[in-house]
């Protein structure tokens, strides 16, 4: 019992540290997100109690991706396996990317100074994974619902278009981001159906 309690006790520290540095990140910058500030954030007395969890800075980034692109992952993706058709699921696939931008700005906008720095590994300087929207889109043309298209080229252009959601709220954080994920499916459906 006492092995499960500290075990869970280091996980709420984890999570403690990864919140505080994603609104350390997301308030003053990357280059700002010094131990000493993310220690300060999270109310720790020392920078020591986030060295004993993560070996250093670029640990810690690379455990604040992957904490932020698993929430997208299981929003979206809850989003997505509820819709019936392959059509209604790019619809959810964008509005739920938008939605999450909108509602989590802070982990988005820590996740895209992340990213601009160089700084998160593979996961934030490589190219995305499009397998699941290749998915959708395959499934779409294969069903008769979508018409033909090379489905990388769209699925490539479908992500950028979503994840640009993030430089324009950080331009205008008023953005009608709900009228904006409207804009986008309406635009791929009509760019992704087939004749009828």
């Amino acid at each position: 019992m006492q092995v499960t309690e500290r075990s869970d006790a280091a996980t709420a520290r984890r999570a403690q540290v990864v919140e505080a540095t994603i609104g350390v990140i997301a308030e003053e910058g990357f280059a700002r997100a010094s131990f000493a500030r993310i220690a300060e954030r999270a109310g720790l007395s020392s920078t020591r109690l986030i060295s004993y969890h993560f070996a250093g800075k670029a640990e810690l980034v690379s455990a604040l991706v992957e904490h932020v692109v698993g929430d997208i992952g299981r929003h979206v993706g809850g989003l997505v396996m509820a819709a019936e058709s392959p059509g209604a699921r790019l619809s959810a696939y964008i509005e739920g990317v938008v939605g999450y931008a909108d509602s989590h700005r802070a982990q988005m906008s820590a996740l895209m100074q992340v990213a601009m720095a160089g700084a998160g590994g593979e996961a934030t300087s490589g190219p995305s994974d499009l397998g699941h929207l290749e998915r959708i889109l395959a499934d779409g043309q294969s069903q008769g619902e979508m018409r033909d298209f090379d489905t990388h080229v769209m699925a490539t252009t479908i992500q950028r278009a979503v994840e640009t959601v993030v430089f324009r709220l950080q331009a205008d954080p008023a953005l009608d981001c709900a009228a904006y994920a409207r804009e986008l499916v309406e635009l791929f459906d009509r760019g992704t159906r087939a004749d009828r």
